[in-house]
């Protein structure tokens, strides 16, 4: 069965109220033209967050010449935006002034655009276009025979290419299209100094390139929300760049936030982007940044506009996943074995690790995981591991058929008899069947790991054990260890 991330989707749904574009009495007109385009319907769209997704904000019928207009009595936020057109074609548009006109046509959108009325999409073709010209200068380049003249000619380009991009950024630095740039590129790493060994010091390029990661993205315009940029860089920051432990990925996320506070908005995405990513990371042991987020910026009310009842369900569930972080001593369910007699660690054999089974006997996920997990424990590798399988639902004779049917008589059985446990709340088995990973003191080492994951990750878990305990002082020699007779 499928596990859905609760929060994640009560989110989505109230982020777009989260976000306030500003409107003004104007309103917008945007006419085009577009050559090769008729008696259809375009949509003007803005990106959010991320290049997979956009919002569509109107839309235009086109005429037989290929004319439309978007035009509206509420002025647009500003951003990067697309025009969509039929069969899956689209072409971008800046939008910052909110009164222009274009022309383009089908055969190549870039190179035959044309702006009246947008200084900032005349920049914005503008450096497309003339970066064009350059790279397909380079391409019938790369298509003739190589000569040193040809090779030249080449490094002078990718020169004039370097020094247009320099020059245009610095003369264009107040528009959009300059901090979409900026932001787009990663920061120049300097030539690192040398470590002991005499060759260049990479701790220091990676430290020198996670500092500077924010340099040239502008937090402050929330613009920038409305771009494809925002959300792969965050995901760069912290997933790819920041140690997936919980106290590392706080700190950076903290960091973040501060460097969005300057704008609500963006501060909002920082905060609901963050928490959502780890309610049910990939990363086993990190959701413990989900309950910072929410202890820190949730429930001291930094995230606006959020109801009594969504702060009631994030507060529920950090409830519920703080007692179940890597590293809590993990709580027996209050149930009961075949012949309802209490469970206990107690009063089970010793175990290098034990591996918590919820399921549910009629889970079809949970019938072809159980033998899965029972042909690992039956292994020699399997040695000194013990399954506790516990089965959240279904009668007793379902239960006990399941047992059977799947020979699990070596495994220790439990059943809720009484039918009192909210496992969905306190064990967060939201769906089965749900695995837990205990060390030998009955501590979490692992949560919600996939039944065809157990065998690998107990088999990372005892090499990176070997590797950190001390090896064992070798024996004395008996004849070294026998104490010599007294000498007279």
């Amino acid at each position: 069965m499928k596990r859905r991330n609760f929060f994640f989707l009560l989110m989505l749904g109230l982020l777009p109220m989260l976000t306030f574009a500003q409107t003004t009495p104007e309103g917008h007109r945007i006419a085009g033209r577009i050559r090769g385009v008729k008696d259809t319907t375009v949509v003007l769209a803005h990106y959010q967050y991320d290049p997979t997704h956009y919002v569509p904000k109107d839309t235009a019928r086109v005429d037989a010449n290929g004319n439309f207009v978007f035009q509206g009595k509420k002025s647009l936020p500003g951003g990067l935006y697309l025009i969509v057109l039929p069969k899956g074609r689209y072409f971008d548009m800046m939008l910052a002034e909110q009164q222009f006109s274009f022309e383009t046509d089908t055969a190549n959108f870039i190179k035959n655009m044309k702006i009246t009325g947008s200084v900032e999409n005349q920049a914005f073709y503008g450096y497309q276009q003339k970066l064009n010209e350059v790279f397909e200068e380079m391409r019938q380049l790369d298509k003739q025979p190589k000569t040193d003249a040809s090779a030249q000619r080449v490094k002078d380009l990718q020169t004039q290419a370097r020094t247009y991009r320099t020059d245009f950024l610095t003369k264009n630095k107040s528009l959009l299209t300059a901090k979409v740039l900026l932001a787009s590129a990663d920061p120049d790493v300097p030539a690192p100094p040398k470590a002991a060994n005499g060759r260049p010091d990479s701790l220091w390029q990676f430290s020198y390139y996670k500092n500077h990661f924010w340099d040239n993205f502008d937090l402050s315009d929330e613009r920038m929300l409305r771009t494809p940029l925002l959300q792969p860089k965050i995901d760069r920051y912290i997933k790819d760049l920041t140690v997936q432990q919980v106290d590392s990925l706080s700190k950076e996320a903290d960091y973040l936030v501060g460097k969005a506070s300057a704008n609500k908005d963006m501060k909002t995405y920082m905060i609901w982007y963050l928490t959502s990513q780890y309610e049910r990371p990939k990363v086993l042991g990190t959701d413990g940044l989900f309950i910072h987020m929410v202890e820190k910026y949730w429930l001291t009310r930094q995230m606006p506009n959020i109801d009594s009842a969504t702060m009631k369900t994030v507060s529920e569930r950090v409830a519920v996943l703080k007692p179940l972080q890597v590293g809590k001593t993990f709580a027996m369910p209050a149930v009961g074995d075949t012949l309802a007699r209490p469970l206990s660690f107690n009063n089970l054999s010793a175990a290098d690790y034990t591996i918590m089974f919820f399921y549910a006997p009629h889970c079809g996920h949970c019938r072809e995981a159980a033998p899965k997990v029972k042909k690992f424990t039956d292994s020699p590798a399997g040695k000194g591991i013990k399954v506790v399988a516990i089965a959240i639902e279904d009668s007793k004779e379902d239960w006990k058929k399941f047992i059977r049917e799947f020979k699990l008589t070596d495994w220790t059985h439990g059943y809720d008899h009484k039918q009192q446990i909210d496992f969905r709340r306190q064990y967060d088995v939201a769906t089965t069947p749900t695995l837990y990973v205990l060390d030998k003191n009955k501590k979490i080492i692992a949560r919600g790991l996939p039944a065809e994951q157990v065998e690998d990750f107990l088999n990372f878990t005892r090499k990176q054990a070997a590797l950190t305990t001390p090896a064992k002082a070798a024996p004395a020699k008996a004849a070294a260890a026998k104490p010599r007779a007294n000498s007279r």
